[in-house]
């Protein structure tokens, strides 16, 4: 199975948030490479929420480009098999945390977010991984910082794309 079949089989068993869904499936539909960065009018993206649950914190990464507190995330590469494993390899490169666990149920958001030309649109599949207990951090070359905080002080410091994925990745605990 290909990524871009991967992604369409995920999307249609996703449930909630009707509307974008459609975009993504339609634009998968139109764009035989919107999994890809080369896509113009905009491809898929797996980011996932670095959590850990006992210790009610996220981990964060202040990204170089956007210098912006993020969830860990981006392009899908064409070793990716899924979405899951282009999210979960995201997630361990740009965190350095080996051992995450993605929750299960599948994304737990979608996120449509405008970028620059030539790309345009990013349509990121957000998931959330599960740090282990012993979880060290280290910082990769795509950020600036990577930090720790407490569920109540990420509105303080990121976007409401973050908040929200937080948010549904706490109410699925």
């Amino acid at each position: 199975m290909s990524l871009h079949d991967d992604a369409v089989l995920v999307l249609k068993g996703y449930e909630g948030q009707e509307e974008l869904r459609q975009v993504y499936l339609e634009h998968l539909e139109a764009h035989p490479d919107g999994m890809w960065k080369a896509c113009g009018a905009g491809h898929l993206t797996a980011s996932a929420l670095v959590i850990d649950p006992d210790r009610g914190r996220v981990l964060l990464t202040l990204h170089r480009k956007l210098r912006m507190w993020l969830q860990m995330g981006g392009h899908c590469e064409p070793q990716d098999i899924s979405l899951e494993a282009a999210a979960l390899r995201e997630a361990t490169e740009e965190s350095g945390i080996g051992g995450l666990t993605l929750l299960p149920g599948g994304p737990v958001r979608l996120d449509r977010h405008p970028i620059p030309a030539p790309c345009h649109w990013h349509l990121d599949v957000q998931y959330a991984a599960v740090a282990p207990a012993d979880a060290v951090q280290a910082i990769s070359d795509e950020s600036l910082d990577l930090r720790w905080f407490p569920y109540a002080e990420v509105t303080d410091v990121a976007d409401e794309s973050v908040v929200r994925l937080l948010e549904a990745t706490r109410a699925r605990l």
